[in-house]
């Protein structure tokens, strides 16, 4: 199966805060070390971030507070230009569009929504989904139909007329989900959408995003600095430090192999049970089919209760229903304890 064009690629992407940016990049051959902003008085916010975003995955970008998880979205869209790197949309050099090219590009191909609803206080739900397009020109009679199709989409039908201080938190989170879809984005954007809200209307709205996506299959970039939101959400997550991509792996793998301390940290609280597979802890010696078998795909907190009373090793199969391996006891509660953590 032959590997799709990404939709986005970033390639050795740089901003730096500062009085000379562009001086400070070349006096230090493009590639700044760490050491080299000491005493300078700028600041690497994004440092020579490489990645590819695929059509229809959901990339996590994490990190700390000033890791450059936000900086780096906004260098993306280029709502701050960055410094220095190329950003290709569908093969577009970013960083070669005018204002012109730039304002047609989000009013049609990117969706974006941020931590703060942004939301028009005058204005009526189903006027502020409209909004965008009614900044694209579009008729009255259009961007009403839209309208009144997001608001069914995202669960809001019979509140199309409620103004913001009337509905909740996380409904005012869905009229900006609404606002931002009206336009048909093919990439979509979300910069902590969910932090400001309630646990459990945050865990509401992961929900609803995890249902909209098996729908539109929209490409998306997701900043959080929430790692169980990450490994819930994303396909792959980016973990960001002082302006680096760390790592930039599957949830499986960043759990399981943690490129230094600093992603070992994110991952220590990690629920296993719900991110590793059956297949990635496995011996890879088949053992014979005998009736109770486990897909290799299945993670292992649903296997673990099989495995834990079966004194003998039990088949790891494939899709196609081959024994491709074997795990016992021991093995599985290796995997959900490492390091001897109870």
């Amino acid at each position: 199966m032959t590997t799709p064009q990404p939709k986005i690629s970033c390639r050795n992407l740089w901003k730096i805060f500062g009085p000379d940016p562009d001086g400070f990049l070349a006096r230090h051959g493009h590639a700044p070390q760490t050491a080299d902003f000491a005493g300078s008085r700028h600041i690497g916010a994004v440092c020579g971030v490489s990645f590819d975003v695929y059509p229809g995955e959901i990339l996590i970008v994490m990190g700390l507070s000033g890791s450059g998880k936000s900086t780096l979205i906004r260098a993306i869209t280029r709502l701050n230009d960055p410094t220095s790197g190329e950003v290709l949309l569908d093969g577009q050099d970013l960083m070669k569009a005018s204002q012109a090219e730039l304002i047609e590009l989000r009013r049609h191909k990117m969706g974006m929504v941020f931590q703060h609803f942004g939301l028009l206080p005058h204005r009526t739900v189903l006027s502020n989904v409209a909004f965008p397009l009614e900044v694209r020109g579009a008729s009255r009679e259009e961007r009403e139909r839209r309208a009144h199709e997001m608001v069914k989409l995202v669960g809001l039908e019979g509140r199309e007329n409620y103004f913001p201080r009337e509905l909740s938190g996380g409904q005012q989170q869905r009229v900006g989900i609404a606002r931002s879809l009206a336009v048909g984005p093919d990439i979509w954007f979300l910069d902590e959408p969910f932090s400001a809200l309630d646990p459990l209307i945050r865990r509401e709205m992961q929900d609803e995003f995890l249902r909209l996506q098996k729908v539109l299959k929209k490409t998306i970039v997701f900043i959080t600095h929430d790692f169980e939101e990450a490994i819930r959400l994303g396909d792959r997550i980016g973990i960001m430090k002082d302006g680096k991509l760390v790592q930039l792996a599957t949830p499986e793998v960043m759990v399981s192999s943690p490129a230094d301390d600093y992603v070992r940290e994110f991952t220590r609280n990690a629920p296993r049970d719900r991110v590793i597979t059956v297949g990635a802890v496995a011996s890879p010696v088949p053992v014979p089919l005998n009736g109770v078998n486990i897909l290799a795909s299945a993670k292992i907190g649903d296997a673990a209760a099989i495995v834990l009373s079966s004194d003998k090793p039990i088949a790891v199969t494939d899709d196609q229903g081959r024994s491709i391996g074997a795990i016992d006891r021991e093995t599985m509660i290796r995997a959900l304890y490492p390091e001897g953590r109870a």
